[in-house]
């Protein structure tokens, strides 16, 4: 079960960064592209616009372990399991005209489809914290243990 704070941790991380790289495995490695993240409430899901007709939407049936990376105020590495959903109720509610003129479709085009990311965790390092950086990098270059001063933190969520 996902800790409310960590939710929220996760939730203040990514909030305003309209596009996260998603990566999904395929037999000959890793692939990433550019996302547009659903403008929702984060509880622990995020939430893609794709189409059927894509390598993405085959990768994720062959393999449901993805990364979505974000980067802004901070840069977040998040883990989970995508999973294809054609709801066609849940595709309206997150549905925007933006789409509509991306895409070239409607949302109920039996090719829409979403993906949702069921997050497992998320590791995140702050860049807005100027002096805890200094610290830090200064400890890595000189030798000294960096732990005390550690940039980047771990969030499990299940």
């Amino acid at each position: 079960m996902m800790k409310q704070d960590e939710i929220e941790t996760l939730r203040d991380l990514i909030k305003g960064i309209d596009v996260a790289m998603l990566t999904t495995a395929t037999e000959e490695g890793l692939v990433s592209r550019p996302m547009k993240t659903q403008e929702v409430e984060f509880d622990g899901d995020l939430w893609f616009f794709s189409k059927k007709d894509t390598e993405k939407y085959e990768e994720i049936m062959h393999d449901q372990d993805v990364n979505v990376a974000y980067a802004g105020k901070s840069y977040v590495s998040v883990r989970g399991k995508a999973e294809i959903v054609e709801d066609v109720n849940k595709k309206k509610e997150l549905w925007s005209k933006m789409y509509e003129k991306i895409m070239q479709t409607s949302y109920d085009d039996p090719n829409v489809i979403l993906i949702k990311v069921n997050v497992e965790a998320a590791e995140y390092w702050e860049s807005g914290n100027l002096i805890k950086n200094i610290v830090y990098y200064y400890k890595r270059m000189t030798g000294q243990s960096s732990r005390d001063t550690d940039i980047n933190q771990t969030i499990e969520l299940n």
